[in-house]
């Protein structure tokens, strides 16, 4: 992996001196479906044709390649010694003209970890099923490029497969494909792209199952704009598919995007491709976008997933504006994309779709991904400080995606919609095809807002950290307000590694609403009954207009969520919360009370106890889906990670009890009463509990309404292996009931979860210690290995993590790295030897890659946090 980096001031370097003018990119992929080989790499032909100018006439530079043999380099018709030009990682570039064209033949490998060309054979039908995935750099597994965002190019695809494939690339098809050995395989071509980065191209190859539509919408000039529309997944989950849905969240998003944006879709067709075993959400690549193919729903899920799909749906729309018409220089601006397409994706979902109530999911699900993030040591600005690659990686993170998404919500506050739109419709006209820094932004938003934008990047865009915002509030003799202030206060790390700069404590200004809220003695209804908009700036801000109000039951600052903050309450606020939550109609800032409690938990400002006793006296009422998910997978974390262990059984019990009380009372068939049944299934561990998992799996129980389809089934499943109720050959019988992709995935988590020595070793021995997993099936041997109930049968591998991630850091691609460093670190031995191991490898390894010792101080971190709850959470002596 280290020879593979690329760091910033090389790409600075090489972009100054040339000027990519084409690629010609033809690829094989008639091995695909060939016998593998005996050793070594299952590999396909890729030549590339390069045609670039030099600055400097004699100068030298290099491409980009990861393959494991080059059959052939020519510079300029000049035939190069591939020993002496490539490295395994680059080709070096001597003598370079002022025009050149560089051709490279080369094998390169299929890839099982979801980085390159992914190789997927299909377990339930044989078919072999192809696609690409670079971001950030990995188009250099499959063609020889320069892979920097800042060098873009049109590219020219053409693409060798089996005849009875679909092929599709960024680009339309060009005619129909040209034979090949007999009919039995074909050459496809597609049409030359608009200049793009090397990230975003893609190739599709496989037997996809495709159904098509069109958009069209005539624009301001009268012209008609067409553009063909394709979803695709593979055949065997055609029958779960529902395009219908997916074409209607895309024309809705189209037209809200060509409402909002008065630049015409871009790219020509867009096609939406569900591809198995996919590390991300999905890829903005533009006329080829790609989606996890859990989109795809096997079961029966509830609103939220639909939600959550039609979020991600346009989220990648936004991207064709932000990030492909125009993208940022270097990773650095990730955010000029990922932040953008965050907050529009959920704005459009507002405004577009029938999801109308999508700012609550962002505020208590997106948000609370950025206030962990923002808190870790690792925490940077919106606008980071990317040395390298490998740094790039790691930064597509709650804070370049949610938090930047928030900040970009209060600028809207700040500056007018219209003024935000209008500067994003110049950004486009003035950018389009290019490349772009955050001063390219500003620049746009000051002319249409007239506002100061650089005092507003220096607070928001260029300082780390969150801030707390607490009410002080002063009453006269008769209970009305005196004075109402609100108090700003910093949030650093706890811990801060020297090679993180110090995280800022800035205080930043702040567009709020606070909200005076107090309890009808009839209803018992906690309602709204005064509010105030005012600026918070510096440690203390006063809200005069709020002054002479009777005296409220609840302050909630940050009503509406304008901003981006740690809500804090004052102690008559929140006990109201701890006896009338339930009172909170409505439903943001009941959503935004629970998400501020949670935070104080995890702060260990809240008893866990005291939260999960919250969460089985008032979820029962939550009626937003999307939400009371949250709060089982809060509940989940506070009870194994937070919950100090003289509490933990009492606590489970309680959990379980209520899950299945809520089972049985939600209205059948509805989605409250799946998102109950998953989480008693995931409570469950005494043995009552456990029989009426195995009678509703084997039909013996039955609660009304509620379908044990397969995806339940192996939900099901998983506990009763953790806790050795099912075995080897009951999975195995389920598996043959579901021999899918899907299944086999299942299948593997849940024999890793067997409570057995044994099992564990194999385990670790498959994911450490060999190659053979795929990307999918690593994360879930992993996902099964630790079980909050097996702490004592996983601690012996404490020791072996520290001893091996270093060694699997460098031998492993990044993103197989990532997991077993994320994946296989001991969270459940919450443990002061536990932290000291932790701290006794970091202080050992000072020169370990950066991207490493990044991940282990993060989790360090995640660590630590759950020792001190639990300190918190202690029960009186």
């Amino acid at each position: 992996m280290p020879g593979e980096n690329l760091t910033r001031e090389e790409a600075r370097e090489r972009a100054a001196l040339l000027e990519v003018t084409g690629y010609e990119v033809a690829l094989d992929l008639r091995s695909a479906v060939a016998p593998p080989p005996a050793n070594g790499p299952r590999t396909f032909r890729s030549t590339t044709t390069i045609r670039f100018r030099c600055a400097r006439e004699g100068a030298s530079s290099f491409a980009d390649l990861l393959a494991p043999h080059v059959h052939s380099v020519t510079l300029n018709g000049e035939s190069l010694n591939v020993d002496r030009v490539f490295d395994g990682t680059r080709i070096s570039l001597p003598g370079l003209r002022g025009e050149n064209v560089l051709v490279v033949d080369a094998a390169c490998a299929y890839s099982r970890t979801g980085e390159g060309l992914h190789h997927f054979l299909d377990p339930e039908d044989g078919e072999t099923y192809l696609y690409t995935q670079y971001e950030p750099a990995d188009a250099r597994r499959v063609f020889a490029n320069f892979e920097q965002p800042d060098l873009k190019a049109p590219f020219d695809f053409q693409v060798t497969a089996p005849a009875e494939w679909t092929v599709l690339s960024n680009g339309a098809q060009l005619g129909e494909p040209t034979p090949r050995d007999g009919g039995a395989a074909a050459t496809w071509r597609f049409a030359r792209s608009e200049p793009i980065s090397t990230y975003i191209t893609a190739v599709i190859a496989g037997p996809y199952h495709q159904v098509t539509d069109e958009y069209r919408r005539t624009l301001p000039d009268g012209a008609e704009l067409r553009v063909p529309l394709g979803a695709l997944c593979r055949r065997g989950l055609a029958k779960h598919f529902d395009p219908e849905d997916v074409f209607l969240i895309t024309k809705q998003g189209l037209d809200f995007f060509h409402d909002r944006f008065d630049y015409p879709y871009p790219f020509g067709k867009y096609d939406q491709v569900f591809v198995p075993e996919y590390n991300l959400g999905a890829m903005e690549n533009p006329g080829c976008v790609t989606f996890r193919e859990e989109f795809v729903f096997r079961g029966k899920v509830t609103d939220a997933a639909y939600e959550s799909r039609a979020n991600v749906i346009l989220h990648e729309m936004a991207h064709m504006w932000f990030g492909d018409l125009v993208t940022m220089e270097w990773w650095d601006d990730l955010w000029l994309k990922e932040s953008f397409a965050d907050f529009m994706g959920a704005f459009a979902t507002v405004e577009a779709t029938r999801f109308d109530d999508a700012w609550i999911t962002f505020a208590n699900n997106r948000k609370s991904w950025a206030y962990r993030a923002d808190q870790m040591p690792s925490t940077h600005p919106v606008t980071a400080d990317i040395h390298d690659l490998e740094d790039a990686k790691l930064n597509f993170d709650g804070i370049t995606y949610a938090k930047g998404a928030a900040v970009l919500k209060q600028l809207v506050a700040y500056v007018g919609q219209e003024a935000f739109l209008e500067g994003a419709r110049r950004y486009f006209k003035r950018h389009a095809w290019g490349n772009t820094r955050l001063e390219d932004l500003l620049t746009v938003l000051e002319e249409t807002s007239g506002r100061d934008m650089r005092t507003w990047s220096r607070a928001w865009l260029q300082t780390s950290g969150v801030n707390s915002l607490t009410p002080q509030v002063a009453y006269d003799s008769e209970g009305r307000v005196v004075e109402l202030a609100v108090a700003q206060e910093a949030s650093p790390p706890a811990h801060q590694p020297a090679e993180f700069a110090e995280a800022h404590t800035t205080l930043r200004p702040h567009r709020v609403a606070v909200g005076l809220y107090r309890r009808d003695g009839v209803s018992g209804e906690l309602e709204r009954y005064a509010r105030a908009e005012v600026d918070v700036v510096g440690t203390r801000t006063v809200v005069e207009e709020l002054a002479g109000q009777p005296r409220p039951d609840l302050v909630l600052v940050n009503d509406e969520d304008l901003t981006y903050c740690k809500i804090r309450f004052d102690e008559a606020s929140l006990a109201t919360l701890r006896q009338h939550l339930d009172g909170l109609t409505d439903h943001l800032a009941r959503a935004l009370c629970w998400s501020a409690l949670w935070n104080l938990t995890r702060d260990g400002l809240l008893p866990a106890r005291d939260f999960t006793d919250l969460v089985i006296r008032f979820s029962g009422s939550e009626s937003d889906i999307g939400v009371l998910q949250m709060l089982h997978a809060w509940a989940r974390t506070a009870l194994t990670l937070y919950t100090a262990p003289p509490g933990r059984a009492e606590t489970q019990r309680a959990l379980a009890e209520l899950g299945l009380s809520q089972l049985r009372q939600a209205e059948p068939g509805s989605g409250h009463q799946l998102a109950w049944a998953r989480f008693f299934v995931s409570m469950a561990s005494e043995e009552h509990d456990l029989q009426l998992l195995s009678g509703l799996l084997e039909g013996r129980a039955r609660i009304d309404g509620l379908e044990v389809d397969q995806e339940l089934r192996w939900r099901i499943l998983e506990p009763l292996a953790a806790h050795g109720r099912v075995g080897r050959e009951e999975l195995a019988a389920e598996l043959r009931r579901d021999d899918t992709a899907s299944g086999q995935r299942h299948q593997v988590r849940c024999l890793a979860s067997r409570p057995d020595p044994d099992v564990k070793a194999e385990c670790w021995r498959a994911v450490v210690e060999d190659d053979a997993l795929s990307n999918a099936l690593v994360e879930a041997t992993i996902d099964g290995f630790h079980q909050d109930s097996q702490r004592a049968l996983t601690a012996p591998y404490t020791s072996r993590y520290f001893e091996v991630i270093e060694d699997c850091w460098n031998r492993r691609s990044i993103q197989i790295g990532m997991s077993i460093v994320r994946g296989l670190f001991p969270s459940y031995q919450v443990d002061q030897e536990t932290l000291d191991a932790t701290d006794g490898w970091l202080a050992d390894h000072p020169d370990s890659a950066p991207a490493l010792r990044r991940l282990v101080l993060e989790a360090r971190d995640d660590l630590a946090r759950a020792l001190r709850a639990r300190r918190h959470d202690q029960l009186p002596d």
